[in-house]
């Protein structure tokens, strides 16, 4: 076990798997709604972001100059989830990204406790769908952290959960936002994407296909 992290842990959407196609619909659908049109590339801005920032940012897309109370974004930002809620009934085992499950098995192999670090307030929901629960320590979802991504809060949040030091720790992700909150908390960054915008990882791979155990334990031992 020398120079194997203590603990991974993992971003939901895009790594574990891909519910980005459903929250871009969901707020797609709001956005029309109160006549603020969004497309895919503007939606690239809100990943990784929490729920009432990215209604910040479509909000500020706006041109009425109109400002809305607390209270009325809390009352959009609930629509949008009820919309996104009814999309992701479908999720199922069958979901899961490349790669994934396998990475999982070895981190239980060898001991190496695992979190959730996600945005999402339907995280616990989302992970039962998919029948991955059991392999999950700790689960950090938007309720128990104050500060989304990039700060730093939810990967700190999930390591003191787990009794591990952030210097233990793996995180994956595959937002630039999530890279971010990572190497602010102090571990080992691996991300899956694009390296144009994911730069900063320790670590890069192309897709979750490419997340072999061995291959970042082999990099996490070489920093």
């Amino acid at each position: 076990m020398e120079n194997y992290p203590k603990a991974f842990i993992y971003d939901l959407d895009g790594i574990i798997t891909d519910t980005a196609e459903f929250h871009f619909l969901a707020w797609q659908k709001l956005a029309d709604e109160i006549g603020i049109p969004i497309d895919r590339k503007f939606n690239e801005q809100l990943k990784g972001i929490n729920r009432m920032d990215s209604l910040d940012r479509i909000l500020e897309l706006g041109t009425s100059g109109r400002v809305l109370s607390d209270s009325e974004k809390v009352t959009l930002a609930t629509r949008k989830n009820e919309y996104y809620l009814e999309l992701i009934e479908s999720i199922n085992p069958s979901h899961i990204l490349p790669g994934i499950e396998l990475l999982l098995q070895k981190n239980k192999q060898q001991h190496i406790k695992i979190a959730l670090g996600s945005a999402s307030n339907n995280a616990p929901a989302i992970l039962d769908k998919l029948q991955l629960t059991g392999y999950f320590d700790y689960i950090v979802d938007a309720s128990k952290v104050k500060k989304g991504k990039p700060d730093p809060e939810t990967f700190t949040t999930a390591a003191a959960a787990l009794g591990v030091a952030p210097d233990d720790c793996v995180g994956i992700e595959d937002a630039a936002a999530g890279v971010e909150s990572i190497n602010r908390a102090g571990m080992f960054s691996v991300a899956v994407g694009d390296a144009h915008h994911l730069a900063a990882a320790d670590y890069l791979v192309e897709d979750t296909a490419q997340l072999i155990f061995e291959d970042i334990i082999a990099h996490y031992g070489n920093r």
